[in-house]
């Protein structure tokens, strides 16, 4: 209750605090401007090498300079970075890879896809550059950001990903072929974040498209993993997503679960919702009790609460990031420092290491240059201003520069004892690291906005206010604007009719009878706003709700008196 509120108010704005410039990085000696122009040069020693020896196949082989698809064909390398092309500044180059995807991405393929891993990068990637094109100079159509070719792309690759969600639970499956649907005999085995790391990008694309079947798919997930948490709390690895029984006990941050903890907190900022929130306050405080040992974080078993293994995963790193959302900046910070002591000790974070051995575990010692440390340095430098993130940020551009750099680009690490390399840049190298270590040197980029400057878009639904900052960065670092989920709304669009009414039948005086104009084929459905949601909608869009058996959110089915009621006056047709 009072502790939700507390929170929901100043998260949307936390981390684009503004401190004195100057602060903390001069004090150090660190040049801030040569550090983010290497991060830059890393970014198209990579990007130019993926486009050169790499394209149209998803990802970059950096060691024999050729391409591989690994997650189903989509070009996914130039999906997932083409919004760190504007953050960098590039116009240009933008709006060449928009009219590229366009062209070349077809999701009408008999390809085995992640669920999971399509939606964050794919449907996340779409998203995002879709509601940056206007801001990149794209000539954007009538109706944007509520249509457009890429939010179309984004809805295509979503709706592809539906079928999985289709079991006794609600639950996904963690595979889907995009041409057939689920395949049978497709394991109901599925991992704890591949269930609940949706409601960022679904959510944003039921409001955007006007169509609910995203979002509430969404939110069905997540409270089926609510629903099954054990009696202490926790959640565990893996669940058969047909029994809803757990298969992997284990519980913890990390591998398998971290993202569905981090879109609880993003979903809630991103919609404004106290359960969300509430929900995550609720495990944060299971997760302190029974996981938590000197502000490293261990796993334990779901029920009983009993270490399983003491081990930090470099994945576990985005919790500092996490921590620093709700405010709760003291304790982000001591686990930051933790994880950090780790990478000073390899050059990058081993993927696990056995926290009371102080090493890393057997063939778990690689680094795929993964973005988690350096998200969380990110946020707490934006709450902070504390030098030691930039520190780990100049570490982290030494690092990778000596040991991963190549030829064609940037190589996964395979061993972080000898630096022995591997032949793959994931592209999360692109959308993620390389992104975060730009803003964490970029204070003044438009990402880190603090609402004192913004565009006013005119739309079908009225006027709306975008690019004021507060963007909500998706798991594989997408960013989102929490404005434009308020550009698309049906009720506006009623407004402007009714007053379009409202205007001719004054002028025409003798008016016996009205027809409401039909609504943009994008508006068709139930507003993607949930119905119990409803009493924090404005009075107006709730009022006379009794009058009609219908929703008053499902415009298309209703009677013109009905939605005239909805802002509390009705003219009866024969008037």
């Amino acid at each position: 209750g009072a502790a939700v509120q507390r929170f929901l108010g100043p998260l949307l704005c936390l981390w684009a605090l503004r401190l004195p410039a100057g602060t903390g990085a001069a004090a150090r000696g660190l040049d801030v401007a040569s550090y983010r122009e290497r991060v830059r040069a890393m970014f198209y020693h990579a990007y130019e090498h993926y486009l050169e020896s790499a394209f149209p196949y998803d990802e970059l082989r950096p060691l024999t300079c050729d391409g591989q698809d690994t997650w189903g064909s989509f070009s996914l390398t130039l999906i997932d970075a083409l919004d760190t092309l504007l953050i960098l500044g590039n116009v240009s180059e933008f709006q060449r890879v928009v009219n590229v995807l366009q062209e070349g991405v077809d999701f009408d393929i008999d390809v085995n896809a992640s669920v999971f891993e399509t939606n964050i990068r794919v449907v996340g990637g779409l998203l995002s550059a879709h509601l940056l094109s206007r801001k990149a100079g794209v000539e954007v159509e009538a109706g944007w950001p509520c249509s457009g070719p890429l939010l179309r792309m984004a809805e295509e690759a979503a709706r592809k990903l539906l079928p999985a969600f289709q079991t006794p639970t609600g639950m996904p499956y963690g595979t889907v072929n995009l041409l057939h649907g689920v395949n049978p005999g497709e394991t109901p085995v599925t991992c704890t974040a591949g269930i609940g790391t949706f409601i960022v990008e679904f959510a944003t694309l039921s409001h955007l498209t006007g169509d609910p079947v995203f979002e509430d798919v969404a939110r069905k997930a997540l409270k089926a993993l609510w629903k099954n948490r054990s009696d202490i709390g926790l959640v565990g690895n893996h669940i058969d997503v047909i029994t809803a029984k757990w298969v992997a006990q284990d519980a913890g941050i990390g591998a398998g679960v971290d993202s569905y903890f981090e879109y609880l907190v993003k979903g809630a900022i991103l919609l404004q919702d106290k359960e969300l929130m509430s929900m995550f306050l609720e495990y944060n405080k299971a997760i302190k009790n029974y996981t938590k040992f000197d502000d490293w974080y261990l796993w334990v078993q779901m029920y009983k609460g009993t270490v399983s293994m003491p081990v930090f995963q470099s994945l576990e790193a985005y919790w500092p990031g996490l921590q620093s959302l709700i405010g709760d900046v003291d304790n982000a910070m001591r686990t930051f420092l933790n994880y950090y002591t780790v990478w000073k000790q390899f050059g990058g974070l081993p993927e696990f290491y056995n926290i009371p051995q102080g090493y890393t575990v057997d063939k778990r010692e690689g680094y795929p240059l993964r973005p988690e440390l350096i998200e969380s340095a990110m946020y707490l430098y934006r709450a902070t201003r504390d030098p030691t993130l930039l520190e780990l940020g100049r570490d982290a551009v030494e690092s990778i520069e000596k040991i991963s750099k190549v030829d064609c680009g940037f190589a996964t690490i395979k061993d972080l004892r000898d630096h022995r390399l591997d032949n793959r840049m994931e592209s999360f190298f692109l959308a993620e690291t390389v992104k975060y270590l730009y803003l964490l040197f970029d204070p003044d980029n438009f990402i880190h906005n603090d609402g004192s400057d913004f565009d006013v878009v005119v739309t079908p639904y009225g006027e709306c206010v975008l690019n004021a900052g507060g963007y909500i960065f998706n798991t594989e670092a997408h960013p989102i604007d929490p404005a434009a989920l308020h550009c698309c709304r049906k009720h506006k669009e009623e407004q402007w009719e009714v007053e379009d009414l409202m205007r001719e039948f004054y002028s025409r005086k003798k008016t016996k009878k009205f027809t409401l104009k039909r609504a943009p084929d994008h508006s068709e459905g139930e507003d993607a706003k949930d119905p119990k949601d409803a009493s924090s909608e404005k009075a107006g869009e709730k009022r006379n709700s009794k009058k009609s058996s219908h929703s008053l959110l499902s415009c298309p089915s209703q009677s013109f008196n009905s939605k005239l009621a909805v802002l509390g006056q009705v003219f009866l047709d024969n008037t």
